[in-house]
């Protein structure tokens, strides 16, 4: 429920939560539905509920015994902000992030409203970054919602990116990571799509990070735009990435 990542924007992963639902065209081919039912099926004790939304109470504490600073996606298998998670859970969750303050928290939801709804009770700490993920222009309200909270660093997940989004307001916005779908039935990215974001986060001065073309095979399609890697990060991680060396090499 804690392991190493190969998502190209974090470092690790925490589960103290998993399962979920699908409440948008983004969800359809959720590669974390597929991931639970897989471990299901070979016996994985923790995915015996499938993709059900279970919480995993032995994990909650994991931050604090993590010693070594590290970037952490949180509940990479879940939406923390689901309708079934109870509150008190959200609040444990964030203490936990508040806590271990030498860690770098990123969480992603879609379910903005409920987000926007308990905001004001949680500790927006720095090192614990809030982001949304929208796929198309219908769901562009929840970078809206984003922007209500009290995080001091919000971020957008344009993954996977279903359709053109012209005019995406960044406005008090500090990270933008943009993605294909891959896996079976993976739906297109198209290339202008992906330089219209980029010129868009140019433009207003905020990182762009493309974490890849999808597909069947994203692998072969690589991450390549322009000919370069887009791997831009908010300055804060930049000043963080560097404190934690000084203290790794201390």
């Amino acid at each position: 429920m804690a392991l190493s990542s190969s998502i190209e924007w974090t470092e690790s992963t925490w589960n103290p939560l998993t399962g979920c639902t699908k409440v948008s065209p983004g969800c359809a081919n959720c590669y974390a539905e597929r991931m639970a039912l897989r471990l299901k099926a070979i016996g994985n004790s923790n995915y015996a509920n499938g993709f059900s939304v279970t919480i995993h109470e032995d994990y909650l504490d994991l931050p604090l015994k993590w010693k070594r600073p590290q970037t952490i996606f949180v509940n990479s298998m879940s939406d923390l902000f689901h309708e079934n998670v109870p509150d008190e859970f959200i609040f444990r969750v964030f203490d936990i992030m508040r806590r271990a303050d030498w860690h770098c928290f990123q969480i992603l939801t879609k379910r903005s409203k409920r987000l926007v709804e308990i905001s004001a009770e949680l500790p927006w700490s720095p090192h614990i970054w809030m982001g949304v993920s929208v796929e198309d222009q219908r769901h562009t309200f929840r970078v809206d919602h984003l922007r209500e909270t009290g995080a001091k660093i919000k971020f957008i997940s344009l993954e996977p990116l279903l359709e053109n989004i012209p005019n995406l307001c960044l406005q008090s916005i500090d990270w933008v990571i943009l993605g294909g779908e891959s896996g079976p039935r993976a739906r297109p990215l198209k290339e202008s799509w992906v330089i219209d974001i980029r010129n868009q986060c140019q433009k207003n001065k905020v990182p762009f990070f493309f974490k890849q073309w999808g597909g069947v095979n994203k692998k072969k399609t690589g991450r390549q735009l322009d000919g370069r890697i887009w791997d831009e990060v908010p300055l804060y991680h930049s000043a963080w990435s560097e404190s934690k060396e000084r203290a790794t090499k201390g």
